[in-house]
């Protein structure tokens, strides 16, 4: 077989590697980080959990780099271009800096299978350990115990909200899903916890490895009103502090995490007043919240778990008023839609189900059924869509100005109607 030479190529070849998508274990990754000799002279930062986690990676690369910190980042997934994942001092890696990084891992990893996954985020840490650094974060994906980041041990943990999302593989309840989360706190290093109502689990666990565990409420709070807010940790004060620039009450959560993560590393990473300032002013993230100007409003959220999209349907429905609101949807067949769809549904006029390009995605036609359903005797409209930028199309084109639209759902949903650009919005129209 002729060696990958781009980097379609080389994911392409990821794909064939292993038989199965998700593989929970996590020792051939531990192998071939050996054979990689893969270390962080730097300190680590590992963020788990099921909802936050993204921002609250954006967060401590804004606030860091407004330190003026140089700041390695690993986020997944991607929503258009796989090089979203790996950033360096704010920027996307090209494509062929990263060539390299997988031509080691293809070496060292011999007849060893990796998944998809696994594979990449070998590639992405490797690219982080080898660049002149100050930080590294790294995104942990669904899990944390068997999760390929947890091959490297963090300097400190955070962990953001848990609710119920991949039971199947994590468990059934939070208990068991905070179990597996925890499994990325080290003996005697920091773990932070910005989730206000945590599971029993992760105190436990922390107990067991003589963690420290940081708990909102407990070790470091925050508090405000409409103007502004302020931060307490165990030593340290923030005052005077502008809401962060992603939108939604929970950010104010988050961002209360990411401070108590930066007075944990205190001695090695110390930032000031200005620095959490400026950093949460400026930090940005698609597809969290995100309201696009223009008439009809448009606002991205790939919130697909009952918790997720009960935020996103309180956080619309402080916007204001819209006569009509119009839903572009589309997600994968594992999700609980009974239990997220009834958050949302009394906010929603028109449905537009899309179908999504893979395989464990559910039908346009079953999330038409299962809106029906959650829509009760409420009258509604829906339409089935093969892509999310035809729905997304054809919402804008019943909408009218003073409507609002919300994409949602899976990241391939928002990802899609992103892909090619965002479109300019015109009522009853799109140019």
């Amino acid at each position: 077989m002729t060696a990958p030479t781009t980097l379609p190529d080389w994911l392409a070849h990821c794909e064939r590697l292993h038989p199965k998508t998700i593989d929970m274990t996590l020792d051939r990754v531990a192998a071939v980080r050996d054979r990689l000799g893969l270390r962080f002279a730097v300190p680590v930062v590992s963020v788990a959990g099921t909802n936050g986690k993204g921002s609250s990676c954006a967060m401590l690369e804004a606030v860091a780099l407004q330190a003026g910190y140089r700041v390695g980042l690993y986020s997944k997934p991607h929503l258009v271009h796989f090089e979203e994942r790996c950033r360096i001092n704010g920027e996307m890696v090209g494509a062929d800096a990263l060539l390299p990084h997988f031509a080691a891992v293809e070496a060292a990893r011999g007849d060893t299978t990796l998944t998809w996954f696994e594979f990449t985020t070998l590639a992405i840490m490797r690219a982080l350990s080898e660049a002149p650094l100050d930080l590294v974060i790294l995104e942990v994906g669904m899990g944390g115990r068997l999760d390929a980041v947890n091959a490297v041990d963090a300097d400190c943990a955070l962990i953001t909200s848990i609710a119920l999302d991949h039971t199947e593989y994590l468990g059934a309840d939070r208990e068991a899903i905070a179990g597996e989360k925890a499994g990325i706190l080290r003996p005697g290093r920091p773990v932070v916890v910005s989730d206000p109502e945590p599971p029993a689990a992760l105190q436990a666990r922390a107990d067991a490895l003589g963690a420290d565990l940081w708990r909102l409420g407990r070790d470091f709070n925050c508090q405000g009103d409409k103007q502004q807010w302020a931060w307490r940790g165990r030593a340290q004060r923030f005052n005077g502090l502008a809401y962060p620039a992603l939108r939604g009450a929970n950010q104010l959560l988050n961002a209360a995490g990411v401070l108590a993560v930066f007075e944990a590393l205190r001695d090695r990473l110390p930032i000031n007043a200005q620095a959490v300032r400026n950093g949460l002013a400026m930090v940005e993230l698609p597809g969290r919240f995100q309201i696009v100007p223009g008439q009809p409003t448009l606002v991205l959220d790939v919130a697909h778990n009952p918790q997720a999209v009960a935020a996103l349907a309180n956080n619309l429905d402080q916007m204001g008023y819209f006569p009509q609101t119009h839903a572009v949807f589309g997600a994968m067949r594992d999700k609980d839609l009974a239990a997220l769809l009834p958050h949302i549904a009394p906010l929603v006029d028109h449905w537009h189900l899309t179908d999504l390009p893979l395989a464990r995605a559910a039908s346009a036609a079953d999330l038409a059924t299962a809106v029906r359903a959650a829509s009760g005797s409420r009258a509604i409209t829906t339409a089935l869509h093969a892509s999310p930028e035809s729905a997304l199309r054809a919402a804008a084109g019943s909408a009218d100005p003073a409507d609002r639209i919300v994409v949602f759902g899976s990241f391939y949903t928002v990802g899609g109607v992103l892909k090619d650009g965002l479109p300019r919005l015109s009522a009853r129209h799109l140019t």
